[in-house]
């Protein structure tokens, strides 16, 4: 977010300080702004997009370990019962 503060900066310093008219500079500003906060956009529905994918992930892996540990329970409840008669 810094790397991206800093390229944002110097940009709008870098159009203040070019020769060319109020009207031309308030658009270039405008366009350049734009165009930030969209790649910061871009940026963050990635980061949701990959978080979505990895909790997904750590859910399925949490599901399958759950099922694993159940399924091994009834075994050794099965095996304590059959063993006891």
């Amino acid at each position: 977010m810094g790397i991206v503060a800093a390229a944002a900066a110097g940009a709008a310093l870098g159009i203040l300080f070019a020769p060319d008219n109020g009207l031309n500079t308030r658009k270039k500003i405008s366009k350049k702004g734009e165009d930030y906060l969209d790649n910061i956009k871009n940026k963050f529905d990635d980061f949701i997009l990959n978080a979505t994918i990895e909790l997904e992930n750590v859910q399925s892996k949490a599901g399958k370990l759950f099922d694993n540990g159940k399924e091994r329970a009834t075994e050794v409840k099965s095996k304590m019962e059959n063993g006891m008669s």
